[in-house]
């Protein structure tokens, strides 16, 4: 049997993509918003692809405040900008 490979639909294209490859946005039970570069923090996840184009549309697109069902603030975007540019320092 191969092995099933778990796919998510990005935020921003819409488009179904393995997961690995694609960026997960998490919300902690705290609320507080941050990218998981591993795919392991707790929390409610949504995903983008590791492109700044669909990271745009999904904002423009307010996906992240109904996948949160939350207010984002513009900071969190510019955050997630900046984090998306420098990619996984971590690792």
């Amino acid at each position: 049997m191969p092995k099933k490979i778990p796919l998510r639909q990005c935020l921003g294209c819409r488009e179904m993509k393995p997961k690995k490859e694609l960026i997960r946005v998490v919300k902690s039970p705290e609320g507080e918003v941050s990218l998981d570069f591993r795919g392991k923090k707790p929390g409610r996840g949504a995903y983008v692809c590791p492109n700044p184009e669909c990271l745009k549309k999904a904002r423009k697109a307010r996906a992240l405040e109904r996948a949160f069902s939350a207010q984002m603030p513009d900071e969190v975007y510019a955050a997630l900008e900046e984090q998306m540019k420098a990619g996984d320092q971590d690792g």
